[in-house]
């Protein structure tokens, strides 16, 4: 007879169906684009994200570049936010990557609900070379 213990993980409906534990980051500094990005790690697997460049829209425009690898943000997987706007998505991640697509500094604010599944459970590292940034 086999002995399964039930827990956690990444397949776990009720994971997901819970409220998320509160993370919020803001006034981070996001290097211009000639430096290394900005990584944000969760020490836990996301439900839900928001994003927001949060320079001013009267402000000249500084675009942000977000994605989900160094590689891809680096590359050619990355979305772009104008001054004030916002990226909101239900998305299983451990680590995003922020980046001004300017020669500027721009600012951000990052937002997540986290659920109780360990980073660890993802065993993808998102490279960037398959379409995910």
């Amino acid at each position: 007879m086999s002995s399964f213990q039930y827990k956690m993980g990444l397949h776990n409906v009720g994971s997901y169906q819970l409220s998320g534990i509160p993370y919020l980051t803001s006034s981070l500094n996001v290097p211009a684009n000639s430096a290394d990005p900005l990584e944000i790690s969760f020490e836990t697997v996301t439900k839900f994200v928001v994003i927001t460049n949060t320079l001013p829209g009267s402000a000249p425009n500084v675009p942000m570049r977000f994605g989900f690898s160094a590689n891809g943000i680096k590359g050619t997987n990355y979305a772009i936010l104008n001054n004030s706007e916002t990226f909101e998505a239900d998305l299983r991640v451990s680590r995003l990557y922020l980046l001004s697509d300017s020669t500027l500094e721009c600012s951000a604010s990052v937002v997540a609900g986290l659920t109780g599944i360990s980073s660890n459970e993802l065993s993808t590292n998102w490279s960037g070379s398959a379409g995910v940034g």
